[in-house]
């Protein structure tokens, strides 16, 4: 059987999408295995829900590094290094990368965004669907470029508006399609060629 591909969470909260690629990765036939869960906020509850799972975590608060961006990455990639990880998945980490972070990982960092992109890049997805009288809503998993919620869709799951929706509840069934969608996605990229690693720096 093909060793599994070594893949880090990163997280700034809860850590729902974590939870749920944990769960997948858990099946021996699963391609990706998580070995390390990361965050910028030492207090986000899914440090524990990940320790209490088995696996690896560690906090990088963004906090000491005041607007220091290139050190604060600088300290996160040669953590995802020193765990010899080989894809990067973002689940709510609530960071701006840099172009740094950004093209050492190139072409092995996810991100998975609440709205059919390219529509509704950003934030408030949820309210600003309802606002534009949208009939249709949902989520997508892209690889991470240096432009905002721009990079190639990797995949994408319908979720029907309902007749007075509210911001809360259209926003739940898009998470519940979301921790379908990730798995899928992860498992999709780790089951084929991954762009050569650059140097360490």
């Amino acid at each position: 059987m093909t060793a599994k591909r070594r893949t880090a969470v990163l997280i700034s909260g809860r850590g729902s999408n974590m939870v749920a690629l944990a769960e997948a990765s858990a099946d021996p036939r699963y391609p990706a295995e998580i070995v390390l869960v990361l965050s910028n906020r030492p207090d986000a509850a899914g440090l524990a829900t990940a320790a209490a799972r088995g696996i690896p975590t560690i906090a990088i608060d963004h906090r000491p590094f005041g607007r220091d961006r290139a050190a604060h990455e600088a300290a996160v990639d040669a953590a995802l290094r020193a765990h010899g990880v080989e894809i990067v998945c973002l689940a709510g980490y609530l960071r701006l990368l840099s172009p740094f972070l950004v093209s050492r990982w190139s072409g092995r960092m996810l991100n998975i965004h609440p709205s059919l992109l390219p529509d509704y890049k950003g934030l408030h997805t949820h309210e600003r669907v309802l606002a534009a009288g949208e009939t249709r809503h949902g989520c997508t998993v892209h690889l991470v470029t240096e432009d905002l919620d721009s990079g190639p869709i990797l995949a994408q799951a319908d979720v029907p508006v309902l007749p007075g929706d509210t911001p809360e509840g259209l926003s739940a069934r898009v998470l519940e399609a979301e921790h379908a969608l990730y798995p899928r996605a992860l498992a999709a990229l780790a089951s084929g060629p991954l762009p050569s690693a650059p140097p360490a720096p």
